[in-house]
């Protein structure tokens, strides 16, 4: 190794793993920090042995505790590539090797960057709230890089994709699965509405950030299925030029989604005085949510003897079991133009039973949901405020 590199990773590793570098935690509190937000990630790279990782956990990964935020801030800044996005799967709290450290940071020009599994805009988020709490430059720096990725990842008509720069596969479809599309525009919604962790950010990506922001908005719009007639929800992943319904995983078809448009239903319930057309939206996706309830219907799991799958160790199975004292439960999937629940599997075959798929599927996907009620539940509060004098769910 030359004198300058082992000069530059010395450097970085007391950056990164000093405990005597500037902490300054300011009057904020430490769990007012959260790394609850990236625990998808987390138990993916603990949980699943990927080839393509660009570090792999060692046995007994050391971690940083949650208050020693600005310690796990700089370890986001050593994960986000050089476009300002970040990689997914990875422990943000992880006390890294020295091998680590290098080999991470040697890969900064490698953009397989995405918003899938909560990735980048919540360690956006977070590096904004360390910036907030601790004023050091650098993490207000990466941030606005952050942004800027966003920005630069949307589409003309206002939608994302899931990874960026874009990749030829279904990943460049508009997706809301995971929480990718809602995940993103929750953020711009901070940013607009004045979160005061975002104080910093200056008139000029302000008023990109609102542009963005609102293009967002029609665009979600402009996705609602119309079947039938009727504007329903949405779909886990939108075609990106015609913003249709669009196939994802083999197993994850065209169709009304319902744990997905939960979420941007909350969303738009969150806009103050909206529009004639957010409020039809609104109006649209709630009836549809009680309009597809499923009664007396309970899904339980149960042990079964272990046997490997091409995709894991299976150990349990699920069933559909009638039961008159369960409450109103949803499936994940129903059918465009016939409103059948639906299921699928590795094959991409349509099926209308969950005892159609196979046990390392229907054991290992949530189909079926009970997501949709928090919309119902919240649909009185809004309905009062914003439709007085139509509330769609009285017969």
């Amino acid at each position: 190794m030359n004198p300058t590199k082992k000069n530059y990773l010395a450097l970085l590793m007391a950056f990164v793993l000093s405990g005597t570098f500037v902490n300054a935690q300011s009057d904020k509190k430490a769990d007012d920090i959260s790394t609850k937000p990236f625990g998808d990630s987390e138990r993916h790279w603990y949980g699943i042995k990927d080839a393509t990782n660009l570090v792999n956990p060692v046995p007994n990964q050391p971690k940083y505790p949650e208050s020693d935020y600005t310690k796990i801030a700089d370890n986001m800044i050593l994960f986000q590539r050089a476009n300002g996005g970040w990689p997914k799967n990875y422990d943000m709290k992880a006390i890294l090797t020295p091998e680590q450290v290098e080999k991470v940071a040697s890969t900064k020009a490698i953009l397989h960057t995405t918003f899938d599994n909560e990735t980048t805009y919540t360690h956006i988020y977070y590096l904004a709230q360390v910036y907030t709490a601790t004023k050091i430059e650098k993490y207000k720096v990466a941030c606005e890089k952050g942004i800027q990725f966003i920005l630069d990842a949307q589409y003309a008509n206002g939608g994302w994709p899931q990874y960026f720069p874009l990749e030829k596969n279904y990943s460049r479809h508009i997706t809301f699965n995971d929480g990718a599309y809602m995940g993103i525009i929750n953020l711009l919604d901070k940013i607009v509405n004045n979160n005061p962790n975002f104080s910093f950010v200056d008139a000029a990506l302000r008023s990109k950030v609102t542009q963005a922001y609102n293009k967002g908005i029609d665009c979600i719009l402009n996705m609602q299925i119309k079947d039938k007639g009727r504007l329903t929800a949405w779909c886990q992943q939108h075609d990106e030029e015609t913003l249709a319904p669009a196939w994802a995983r083999k197993f994850e078809p065209p169709s009304i989604c319902n744990a997905e448009s939960v979420g941007v239903v909350l969303f738009l319930m969150k806009i103050k005085n909206p529009s004639d057309r957010i409020i039809q939206s609104i109006q649209s996706a709630v009836k549809w949510f009680a309009d597809s309830k499923i009664y007396n219907t309970r899904v339980e799991s149960f042990e079964i003897e272990a046997f490997e799958s091409k995709y894991k160790t299976v150990k349990r199975d699920v069933r559909v079991v009638a039961d008159a004292t369960a409450p109103p439960i949803w499936t994940r999937y129903y059918e465009l133009g016939t409103d059948k629940p639906l299921f699928s599997d590795r094959n991409s075959e349509l099926l209308y039973s969950l005892a159609e798929v196979s046990v390392e599927r229907r054991s290992g996907y949530a189909w079926y949901t009970y997501e949709p009620q928090k919309a119902l539940d919240k649909y009185a509060e809004w309905q009062k405020k914003y439709a007085v004098a139509n509330n769609v769910l009285q017969p």
